[in-house]
């Protein structure tokens, strides 16, 4: 079960970092493109209603998305430690357990969000209700497709912790290109509206999940499953429960956070759900850079610590650093620049595009902080202290909400508050991350995987 690809143990730490990162990044960067597309075609085709509709979604289903992302972020780790200690076979059984579990959870996803999408919408979100029908509409249509979501996301992982994030950025550009030209089909020319657009998502994923799968068992012998490998290991299964659930769980302190800004936003009624459903979408391409960072330090430093190369790994996570605030910076460059702009391609009106521009102006200078110390979640997930980064997820973004509750009916803030609670939460973030950094109590690994 030999595999062709050499662990990120050997070289200039920066240039690893690098060449794994930038797939990652251009993957990142298709997905939310496509995004992006979905929601300007859903409101230039189908008006404004129907972009709030969809925008007011984001946040519930990044719920279970986050889910997704940390068990299969934790088996990716998993696999990546047992890479670095060249044991192909315990690889394979912890890859198959990882499919195996995703599976069942994406399963699961699918019928709680479709069953209680009403209650979800109606009662925690407090969505306006001209818009409550087609987001529910929406969001049911959408939860069709998780398990295809789910599916993706440990396959993708499973190719990162052997260092093939390349061709993660293949499989996204095929599902990108896909869904706009569905979302062409179904939106603009079908005219099914919110339904069209989340149907297009999930064929799309399906795809990318079936040409992910086809890579993988052609390219790598060892993720060569037949029946016979699908068992469930019970080790595979809590090393990656317990790597991958503090993971989830920071996600998901993200989405339940987000959740309750979401329903300050609606408090201000439909002009700044729409416009913020605009602004989420272009705030995300600067939350990639330090995104693909994590993912990236996450799988470089679970390959040098099952080799023991802890020494490898600071100088890594510094560089890691850098790199994330270099980017970010020189991307922040536009989207200020073009903050008056950025709205028409919405088709906002014009009291929605006046919170948008202030939502634009406000994120482009505050996501900085962010890229300052979110790839370090990479450095403790990889050395088994996935812990600190829900700890810092639980801290920033309850103090968000508190200052967004707090300051929402000030005469002098008042709306505004909703772009700029970051500041506070973001730097709250960058300090307890660097202290623990600096600390260098992660430095001491929990135990070793068997």
């Amino acid at each position: 079960m030999a595999i062709s690809r050499k662990p990120m143990t050997n070289g200039s730490p920066w240039k690893h970092i690098l060449k794994f990162c930038i797939p990652v990044l251009a993957g990142s960067l298709l997905q939310q493109f496509y995004q992006t597309a979905d929601t300007i075609i859903v409101g230039n085709f189908t008006g404004e209603n129907a972009l709030a509709a969809v925008g007011t979604t984001n946040t519930p289903a990044f719920f279970f998305l986050a889910i997704a992302i940390g068990l299969a972020a934790g088996n990716g780790v998993v696999v990546a430690h047992n890479f670095g200690a060249a044991d192909h076979n315990a690889m394979q059984r912890c890859a198959a357990t990882g499919i195996l579990l995703l599976t069942i959870a994406g399963a699961i996803a699918t019928v709680v969000g479709t069953v209680f999408a009403r209650p979800l919408f109606q009662k925690l979100v407090a969505v306006p209700p001209e818009i409550l029908d087609d987001t529910i509409l929406y969001f049911r249509f959408y939860c069709a497709g998780l398990i295809f979501q789910y599916l993706y996301n440990v396959l993708a992982a499973i190719l990162r912790s052997v260092g093939d994030s390349a061709s993660t950025l293949y499989f996204l550009l095929i599902a990108s290109l896909l869904n706009i030209v569905l979302d062409l089909i179904f939106v603009a020319i079908f005219r099914w509206g919110v339904t069209g657009a989340a149907v297009a998502t999930g064929i799309s994923q399906a795809v990318s999940v079936f040409a992910a799968w086809i890579y993988m068992h052609r390219k790598y012998p060892v993720f060569r499953f037949g029946k016979e490998n699908f068992k469930w290991d019970k080790t595979a299964f809590a090393e990656t429960l317990k790597i991958g659930s503090p993971i989830a769980l920071q996600l998901i302190f993200v989405a339940v956070g987000l959740t309750f800004i979401q329903r300050a936003v609606n408090s201000f009624g439909q002009a700044m759900t729409a416009a913020f459903a605009a602004g989420q979408r272009i705030e995300m391409y600067l939350h990639l850079p330090c995104n693909a960072l994590q993912t990236t330090l996450a799988t470089f430093t679970g390959q040098n610590t099952g080799a023991g190369l802890m020494s490898r790994v600071k100088q890594g996570a510094k560089q890691g650093v850098l790199i994330s605030f270099l980017i970010t910076f020189i991307l922040s460059i536009p989207i200020w620049g073009l903050a008056g702009i950025i709205p028409e391609w919405f088709a906002l009106s014009e009291p929605a595009s006046t919170y948008c521009r202030g939502y634009l102006n406000a994120i482009a200078m505050i996501v900085v902080i962010l890229s300052l110390y979110v790839p370090l979640f990479g450095v403790y997930q990889g050395t088994k202290h996935a812990v600190i980064p829900t700890i810092v997820a639980l801290c920033a973004l309850t103090l968000r909400v508190i200052v967004t509750y707090w300051l929402k009916s000030d005469s002098l803030l008042g709306h505004r508050i909703i772009f700029w609670n970051g500041l506070f939460g973001f730097t709250l973030g960058c300090i307890i991350t660097w202290s623990y950094y600096l600390s260098q109590r992660w430095l001491k690994i929990p135990d070793k995987l068997q």
